[in-house]
């Protein structure tokens, strides 16, 4: 897998392949390129509790090391409100839907 995952696009698209497997909903991608000094997209992805959000989070963490994916950093694990998975060029947001209302990253960043 690392060998194919050479441009943003192909990180973005395995990222939603990803997530769609493990139940994410509502999932939104932003080009942030030009906009962010720390990444060109970020996909938003709605969970259906701190339960699922977590095991989003987990799933994706052990995925993304068995593909070769490299994830810089995973950070909201604890409380499950609202986790980042870092993997450089795209910032995956796992959110409960009360997060992402308060939050409006769409309108933020869109």
């Amino acid at each position: 897998m690392l060998n194919t995952i050479r441009t943003t696009e192909s990180l973005i698209d395995w990222i939603i392949n990803e997530v769609e497997e493990v139940k994410g909903q509502d999932v939104t991608t932003l080009d942030v390129t030009g906009k962010s000094s720390i990444t060109n997209a970020m996909i938003i992805v709605t969970g259906t509790s701190t339960r699922h959000i977590a095991s989003m989070a987990e799933l994706i963490q052990v995925k993304a090391k068995g593909a070769g994916v490299e994830l810089f950093s995973c950070s909201g694990k604890d409380t499950a409100e609202w986790v980042i998975l870092d993997f450089g060029d795209a910032i995956l947001h796992l959110m409960q839907q009360e997060s992402r209302d308060l939050y409006a990253l769409e309108k933020l960043w869109g």
